[in-house]
């Protein structure tokens, strides 16, 4: 699994990540800052990855698009890279059975809960 920070997560978590989860990046680092929402989850499906957002718009479009990409929608509070860093690594493998395994298209995660 390769995850793409939406705009609204820090790029520095990313290389923090590659030792669990190689090959994941974040929008910025792509050249991408400026990009739509459409041109993200093209890229997303196009590549492989598994969206990362705070925001509830990648949630509403996997309702309406299906998947691919899946999204991971975080749901919390504290806007700390390490807050989100913790939450992924620490949820990675309730993450991974829920997309990977049960082919979810969605799901939201927080501090101290995983829906799906």
């Amino acid at each position: 699994m390769k995850l793409l920070l939406d705009e609204n997560l820090s790029r520095r978590i990313v290389p923090f990540l590659q030792t669990d989860l190689p090959d994941s990046t974040q929008i910025a680092l792509l050249g991408m800052e400026s990009a739509s929402d459409s041109d993200i989850w093209q890229y997303a499906k196009d590549h492989g990855f598994v969206i990362v957002t705070r925001d509830s718009d990648f949630q509403e479009r996997s309702l309406v698009a299906g998947h691919p990409p899946q999204v991971i929608w975080l749901k919390i509070p504290n806007h700390s890279k390490t807050a989100v860093l913790n939450i992924l690594l620490e949820h990675r493998s309730e993450i991974e059975e829920a997309l990977m395994k049960r082919n979810l298209a969605c799901i939201e995660t927080g501090s101290h809960h995983l829906d799906r």
